[in-house]
Formats: structure tokens, sequence, C-alpha cells
């Protein structure tokens, strides 16, 4: 006797996005502060982009790095809220095979990417404060970093979304989730995965691990030079604005970890809560990104408040 139920898709046409299982009643709500932190990170990184094309003056590796993280947060955020969107709004959950592992790749190496570029802000930050001097001179010597870091996110990735079109795949195509994040598809395969799992085990150590060793390391050394500085105001002002960054980087990376862990290990977490804690972390940096890397930035934020006021006269 047949059984729908273990029919095997070897290469499945569609998939079946669920959204967030167990708050479908609440999906148009819970799209209102989506929809908002995806406008905030369209404009904001849109604005970044052009002023620091405009501005001659601004065309320095450490606005490089600002314009690449602008751009990988434009993507990044662009692959997955519209479609997260029209399964909020007008409950549009397929999508077809092959753009799910697009999808798939370009958010987790987009990830990648951003997790590089935060390195390079790091540097420039450590160099800047201690090293004052020196600053200009090495980050244009260092300012192909930037380029580095893209490529490895890019080739890194590569891989999950051949191999993850090899396995088999039984029983279903629903993904309960809003996007196509690896795990969740590697779950439905029907196969031995252990070589993508693995693999994606060492991607997360081997590159994630190391570039947050390196971050905190640089603010570690930030901190003691701000310690150090001669007047309280110098010490408050550079403090709070390399305050905001480390914040800015644990909003990433935490909220990353834990839906990476839960993945594997946490049975007993809530999935509603699992897939808000996913979302969070592609969509609040790309929304914060750049208001407190662009705008905090005083020489982008004084050709920002120029247009308006050419734009008022």
């Amino acid at each position: 006797m047949s059984d729908s139920n273990t029919t095997v898709f070897n290469s499945p046409s569609y998939f079946i996005l669920l959204g967030i299982p167990g708050l479908e009643a609440v999906h148009v709500w819970i799209s209102i502060p989506f929809c908002t932190m995806y406008t905030i990170a369209v404009l904001g990184n849109f604005t970044i982009l052009c002023i620091v094309k405009m501005d001659m003056s601004l065309h320095a590796p450490m606005y490089y790095f600002l314009c690449m993280l602008a751009a990988i947060d434009l993507i990044l955020s662009t692959s997955t809220l519209p479609k997260m969107l029209s399964i909020f709004w007008f409950n549009s959950r397929k999508i077809d095979f092959s753009a799910c592992l697009t999808q798939l790749y370009f958010i987790h190496s987009f990830t990648v990417m951003e997790s590089g570029i935060l390195v390079a802000l790091a540097l420039d930050r450590y160099v800047a404060i201690c090293d004052p001097l020196r600053h200009s001179t090495i980050l244009t010597r260092h300012a192909p970093i930037g380029l580095a870091m893209l490529l490895r996110g890019g080739l890194l990735i590569l891989p999950h979304p051949f191999l993850a079109r090899r396995w088999p795949y039984c029983r279903t195509n629903v993904i309960a989730h809003t996007y196509c994040e690896h795990l969740a598809v590697l779950k439905l395969a029907c196969a031995d995965i252990r070589l993508s799992s693995y693999y994606s085990l060492a991607v997360t150590f081997l590159v994630t691990g190391p570039d947050v060793i390196f971050i905190l390391f640089s603010y570690t050394q930030i901190l003691r030079a701000i310690f150090r500085l001669p007047t309280k105001d110098a010490r408050l002002k550079t403090f709070g604005t390399c305050g905001s960054h480390l914040c800015l980087i644990l909003a990433l990376y935490i909220p990353a970890l834990f839906s990476f862990l839960t993945h594997r290990f946490g049975h007993n977490v809530p999935l509603y809560f699992h897939i808000i804690t996913a979302n969070v972390y592609l969509l609040v940096p790309s929304m914060l990104n750049p208001i407190i890397y662009g705008v905090r930035t005083n020489r982008i934020w004084d050709r920002l408040l120029q247009l308006f006021t050419l734009k008022g006269t």
C-alpha cells in the first residue's frame, strides 16, 4: 500500500514556508515591526552608499568598509523580507526549489561577509584610537582586507546549496520557517547529511569564532587606550562610540549563535521563539548599522546635514 506520507521528493519543484508556526493569527501584526525595520534598513543603507559616492573626500578605506557593510545589509534584508512579508500578508508560502537554495546561499554567505566587514571596522577603530598617527597609512595598506572578507564569505558558503541539491527529500516539502535557513532545509532530507552538517559546524567555529575573538581583542585594546586619554570628555565620547559599535556587534552574534545552537540542541525551545530570533539577527543589525556606523560618523552626518540644508534653501 502506498503511503503519501513517505513520498520521496528526489528533486522537489518547490518548498512551502510556514512563516511562524503557532503565531499564524498574529502574522499581520508581526509584519508591522519587520516591515518598519526593513524600510529603515533600505533607506539608511542606501543613504550611506549615496553620500559616500557623491563626496570624493569620503573615498577612503574606512568609508569603503562602510559601503561594503551597507551593500551587504541591503542584499541580506532584501533576500528575506519581501518573501516573508508575502507570507504574512498574502499567505504566499510557495518558494521554488532553486529559489530556496539561492536564498539559502545569499543569507549565509552575506552573514559571513558581514562578520568579516565587522572585523575590518574593528581593525579601523583599533588603529584610529591606538595608533592614530599611522591610521591612514595602515588602513590604506590593508584596504584589500575588505575584498578578502567578501570572497571568504562567497566561497566558504558555496558548498551549502550544491550539497543541499544532492540530497533526496522525503515525506514533506514543508519548511517550518520564514525563509530557507540551511539547517531547516537539511532536516527535510532523507539521507546521511553529516557532510553538510559537519561542514556547517566547521564554518561556524573556524570562521565566526576567530572573527569574534579578534573583535573582542580589538575592543579590549581600545578600552585600555580610552582609559589612558587625558580628559574625561574625550574618554566618554570615545567610549560612547565604541560602546555602541560593540552593542551592535553583540546584536548580530548572540542571536545568530542562539539560532545555530537551538537548531542542533534546543529541542525544548519553542519553535516560534527560535524563528523570531533567527529573523532578529538578520534584520536588527541591517537596520542599526547605518545609524551607528554611518550617521554617528561625523563626516557622513555633516554631509547629510548639508544635503538637507541645500534642499531647504
